[in-house]
């Protein structure tokens, strides 16, 4: 009896959501294809990122929404693919060439404001504690257009907080690795206290899902504590390849830093660990390398 409205609201979700991820994939093999001609194309893995992210999306969305119409946990993988794995893979994807034209646009200037760390880890966890209230979830669940809404979110607000770790615009100077560390921190913990309360709450906090936990024979608490266990491993995986993953730039940082700092001595250039630091930190320690090269070539000519 519910089958029918709920298929309905299926193919809606598929319109509403799948629409633009085939434009978006267009507009980036678009501008691809134009920075390849002007010798600026984007790495190869950034591609199959960028990419990879999309074709997440499309799975989570056609292979996950039915079922996350009758239990909890798939909805929780669902949105853990969208919000966390889809999100970080088309961060990956993105370079600052690649931007460069919607940066143009004055709105979207200005929004770069929210990919300041101070503004984007708030907006994160505030997004994801809003959408699991009760009553906003099920409103989702009961509706295609709210369920669109809600998947929008998720992925925005994830890409957004990513953008702040791996994306090409810059930060912050107070945002250092160590920043970067006790961002990563913050965001996890966040996520941990939702995870948890899912985990070890024995209350139920969905009753839309009572009648799917029943016909696939798990109880609702089960349901519950597990979509929270699969929350907190997801996390725990994800959070172990952030500090690997910084512990490894902090290395190539220091190293990279070093080697400007003995070139600059060794030609008798002037150059502060100072200034070493920063054009390390924001990517530009092979432009500052060049640009003491050419001083050291000048200095030598005269």
């Amino acid at each position: 009896m519910i089958a029918g409205p709920f298929a309905v609201s299926t193919l809606l979700e598929a319109a509403l959501q799948l629409g633009p991820l085939a434009i978006l994939a267009i507009l980036y093999a678009r501008r691809a294809r134009a920075l390849t001609a002007r010798g600026q194309a984007p790495a190869g893995w950034r591609r199959a990122c960028f990419y990879g992210g999309l074709t997440l999306i499309v799975a989570a969305l056609t292979g996950l929404g039915e079922p996350s119409q009758d239990l909890l946990y798939a909805h929780m993988i669902e949105h853990l693919l969208l919000g966390d794995i889809a999100a970080l893979l088309l961060v990956l994807g993105l370079t600052g060439p690649l931007l460069a034209p919607v940066l143009r646009i004055r709105l979207f200037d200005r929004l770069r404001v929210l990919a300041h760390p101070a503004v984007a880890f708030p907006l994160w966890a505030l997004n994801l504690s809003a959408w699991h209230i009760p009553v906003l979830y099920e409103a989702a669940l009961r509706h295609a257009g709210v369920h669109a809404l809600e998947h929008a979110m998720f992925l925005g607000f994830g890409f957004n907080m990513w953008m702040c770790l791996l994306g090409p615009l810059p930060m912050p100077s107070w945002f250092t690795n160590l920043g970067r560390l006790l961002y990563v921190v913050g965001v996890r913990l966040a996520g941990a206290i939702l995870g948890n309360l899912f985990l070890w709450s024995g209350t139920v906090f969905y009753p839309f899902y009572v009648h799917g936990d029943l016909v696939h024979g798990i109880s609702p608490v089960a349901d519950q504590n597990v979509a929270g266990a699969i929350m907190m491993v997801e996390e725990s995986l994800l959070t172990i390849g952030l500090l690997c993953w910084l512990f490894l730039r902090a290395a190539r940082e220091a190293e990279e830093r070093q080697e400007l700092l003995d070139f600059a001595r060794a030609h008798g250039l002037e150059l502060s660990e100072v200034r070493a630091a920063r054009a390390v930190a924001a990517g530009r320690g092979a432009e500052l390398r060049r640009r003491l090269e050419t001083s050291g070539g000048a200095a030598r000519r005269r």
